[in-house]
């Protein structure tokens, strides 16, 4: 199985977030900065399928742990917020979404890069 199968799914997933943060967000213009998330676990995915010869553990634990240790605090973050958003979850948005969606990419990537090291650090001592 090749590494372009093995990403399938990561891509699959965030492609879907893709649409889903777009439709929440109206097209508005903070969709292409709330992106950056989606795209940054891309990116750690090709990059451990690369480091590991087309396989995920393929040099060891530390990457692979690493990435979901991003993608889970950072897209998690990012959907809760915006299911959060889309059914204005105990009224938290009565006001509007003011800045949450201009300033959610930087919190959901802080957020991402501490997983990624705690991530990394435990895959590194497997």
């Amino acid at each position: 199985m090749g590494p372009t199968v093995r990403l399938l799914p990561v891509l699959c997933i965030a492609l879907a977030a893709a649409a889903w943060f777009n439709d929440v967000q109206a097209g508005g213009p903070w969709v292409a900065r709330n992106l950056v998330p989606v795209a940054t676990v891309v990116l750690l995915a090709a990059l451990t399928l690369l480091r590991g010869h087309g396989r995920w553990s393929g040099s060891g634990f530390g990457m692979p742990l690493g990435t979901l240790g991003f993608a889970i605090p950072a897209l998690g973050l990012a959907s809760y917020l915006h299911y959060a958003y889309s059914v204005n979850l105990n009224g938290m948005f009565d006001g509007g979404a003011g800045e949450l969606f201009r300033f959610l990419p930087l919190y959901t990537c802080v957020a991402g890069t501490i997983g990624f090291a705690i991530g990394w650090i435990v895959g590194r001592n497997v």
